[in-house]
């Protein structure tokens, strides 16, 4: 029953002759943050290890250092749909954003009770086409991704669903066929699964150029996460500060200041280039 609504939102907001129409998302405020982006970690797997050639896995111990470390500092951690809502109201002061790339299956056990710890939240991006497998675009060691029946346990709980795409490809070099099923036709396969709107999405790689934002926003998305600070930075292009192994509350504190420095920066080149 939960799909019903999702499906007739899509007949109602789909253009004829094959055009897609934008949904209206309370996310508020202009493409381009007119003032400094909100400050977003990106995070990838929770887990122990004892090879991680692409740093993309934080202990379980450090993670949860890494949280005591905002909350004792004031902030919260939160999901991008709650964060963008708060900042879209000029509300969002003290918040930091959560973010897990690719689904990892650890999540649920390592990540979800240190958000219930801390009263945090969180948003993990799926990549649907291949929940219950391992990171095949990796050549490093096999991590296993979460399964159908996982994401559906996580409905409900402190974490946000979104869309890393259909297959974890990388966006720019994709046909225009292939694009579409990366964007509009993993959100809809991830709605039909938890049966809600999906509102965010996730560059695989942080690859994307303007043609990948606009099918990103023509698909329906009210906002995507990037990696760097970009003449494209903005609700579909966020960026985020990487969080590893290494990071203690000094580093991330540069991190902090580092994301301020380069959303000024940009800031200001974007008014020499008018």
């Amino acid at each position: 029953m939960a799909a019903e609504p999702l499906q007739r939102e899509r007949r109602l907001t789909r253009r004829p002759h094959g055009g897609r129409a934008r949904r209206n998302l309370p996310y508020g405020g202009p493409e381009i943050f007119p003032d400094e982006a909100p400050w977003i970690l990106m995070y990838h797997s929770v887990d122990a290890y004892r090879s991680d050639p692409y740093q993309v896995t934080v202990t379980p111990e450090r993670f949860a250092r890494q949280m005591a470390w905002l909350s004792s500092r004031g902030l919260r951690g939160v999901a991008l749909d709650e964060l963008l809502r708060a900042h879209a109201v000029g509300r969002s002061a003290g918040l930091v954003g959560l973010t897990f790339d690719d689904g990892y299956a650890d999540l649920p056990r390592e990540v979800l009770p240190v958000l219930e710890r801390f009263g945090f939240t969180a948003t993990a991006y799926v990549v649907v086409g291949r929940l219950g497998e391992h990171n095949v675009w990796d050549r490093g060691p096999r991590k296993r991704l979460l399964s159908r029946d996982q994401v559906l346990g996580l409905v409900g709980s402190r974490v946000e669903i979104g869309s890393h795409g259909l297959l974890h490809r990388s966006l720019p070099s994709l046909t225009d066929q292939e694009l579409l099923q990366e964007t509009r036709d993993s959100r809809e396969q991830l709605e039909d699964l938890v049966g809600r709107r999906v509102t965010g999405f996730c560059y695989p790689y942080g690859a994307l150029d303007r043609r990948v934002v606009e099918a990103v926003r023509a698909s329906g998305y009210g906002y995507a996460t990037a990696i760097a600070h970009s003449p494209l930075t903005g609700r579909w292009a966020l960026p985020r500060s990487y969080v590893g192994e290494r990071d203690n509350g000094w580093r991330l504190r540069a991190k902090q200041a580092r994301h301020r420095m380069r959303g000024l920066r940009c800031r200001t080149d974007e008014e020499r280039a008018r």
